[in-house]
């Protein structure tokens, strides 16, 4: 049924104003584009090529934020979501679009924010990773939440709130998590009130469940836990954390969490809430690919900073190039240091505590003496390191895995700016149904 409209479509209306238009592009978080009378609208489950009929959600100076409250004219690939809860549901952006497009928009989205906020383009454009449609998420957080009837809520946030959505099932985490998720519900409700959330991993033969609870749990809490630990199986690790640091594990002689990096013969050990990438077999490709652009060698001296756990240092170390790993945090240096002991690369390997994102040229002298680095910094980037690049430190190579297209495209151009040629960009689609992009650069001097 054709809507009415407010105003004319070429007029700037307020909030609640529905108007139709042509969405021309999409943009870092999965919205359709609209432009307006000169002005930007970003408007929620529009896709490139369809009209639509809009309803002004948010106005700004220099944007507006709509709804799609009809498709007029919809994309050839749009299809149903297949989850019951996406219309709801903030854990997913994506569902709508068919998986193959999921992937191409996201690489149009990084090649086009090169182009236009850059000012940069590489010399070749690799193949997409694709990833996995389905069942790929084995790290993260649900969120808990007490209803009006005091019954504790289990699952994500709305799209448009912080209203956590009751989650009896969900696609994108491994299947026998999607299907625990009702007995979770059941067996933690004497948790409400003093549950916060659930962290989870999901190694090699384990699973493992953190919940972050405002205070130690009483012992009717504990006998409720206790009772889920029997219920589950050796194959659930479980233990809680409360705000003031208190931290116990349910079934300590479970053994630790470990995800392979098959290519490299690497076993790495990590635990329930520290930093891991969202799936061990996708994670396996990245690394491959980062290593394929860098090629270490025996003999070359590397630098991997944001090493984390040792993600990539150690599969570096496998070439045989020495490497230095510098980390800003602590707990996960130590747990690199272990990692390089567990895979006698303790020889080739050294890991350094240090701020990133406030460098001095000193320190810089030091992690920078090297033939080729690698870069993979939080969403935040790394400005600072590169900042510092001079003349007189001009790097071989410079490979720079990157959870922010913004970050990395401002990052990108500040290299290109000091003489490095962009050699190569890619988009691996670690987090299939969202809009979040994982995309990998090289730069040769």
């Amino acid at each position: 049924m054709a809507i009415m409209m407010k105003k004319q479509a070429d007029s700037q209306g307020g909030k609640g104003e529905v108007f139709e238009a042509d969405v021309v592009g999409l943009d870092h978080e999965g919205r359709g584009i609209v432009r307006r009378s000169g002005k930007a609208v970003f408007v929620h489950n529009a896709l490139p090529g369809e009209r639509v009929a809009c309803r002004v959600v948010r106005t700004d100076k220099r944007f507006d934020v709509a709804d799609a409250v009809e498709i007029l004219r919809p994309s050839g690939y749009r299809q149903d979501a297949p989850c019951p809860d996406y219309g709801e549901c903030g854990g997913c952006s994506m569902q709508h679009i068919e998986f193959s497009a999921q992937v191409s928009f996201k690489q149009r989205v990084v090649e086009e924010q090169c182009a236009r906020l850059g000012k940069i383009s590489p010399d070749q454009i690799l193949a997409p990773i694709y990833g996995l449609p389905w069942h790929y998420r084995e790290r993260g957080r649900l969120g808990v939440q007490v209803d009006e009837q005091g019954r504790l809520k289990i699952g994500f946030r709305s799209k448009k709130s912080n209203r956590i959505v009751a989650l009896k099932q969900c696609a994108v985490l491994p299947q026998h998590l999607s299907t625990a998720l009702p007995k979770l519900h059941m067996g933690l409700q004497p948790f409400s009130g003093n549950l916060e959330g659930i962290e989870f991993s999901v190694a090699e033969g384990k699973t493992a469940l953190c919940l972050i609870v405002l205070h130690g749990p009483s012992e009717k809490e504990m006998k409720c836990l206790q009772a889920l630990v029997e219920a589950f199986g050796d194959a659930w690790l479980w233990s809680w954390r409360s705000k003031n640091g208190m931290r116990q594990a349910l079934r300590p002689e479970g053994g630790g969490l470990i995800y392979k990096l098959p290519d490299f013969n690497l076993k790495m050990s990590f635990e329930v809430g520290g930093f891991t990438q969202v799936n061990a077999k996708l994670n396996n490709l990245m690394v491959k690919r980062a290593m394929d652009l860098l090629q270490p060698s025996p003999g070359e001296r590397l630098a991997d900073l944001f090493c984390g756990l040792g993600n990539f240092t150690l599969p570096i170390a496998r070439s045989g190039a020495q490497v230095l790993g510098v980390e800003g945090l602590p707990d996960l240096v130590n747990r690199a240091k272990q990692n390089a002991m567990a895979n006698h690369c303790q020889g080739y390997v050294d890991f350094r505590v240090a701020d990133l994102f406030k460098v001095n040229p000193s320190a810089l002298d030091d992690w920078c003496n090297v033939d080729k680095v690698l870069l993979d910094p939080p969403r935040a980037g790394a400005h600072a390191v590169i900042e510092m690049l001079t003349q007189a430190r001009r790097l071989q190579r410079i490979v720079y895995v990157s959870c922010n297209p913004a970050t990395f495209v401002r990052d990108a151009a500040l290299l290109v700016g000091k003489g490095y040629r962009f050699k190569l960009l890619g988009v691996m689609n670690l987090f299939s149904q969202t809009a979040h992009i994982e995309s990998i650069g090289c730069f040769d001097r």
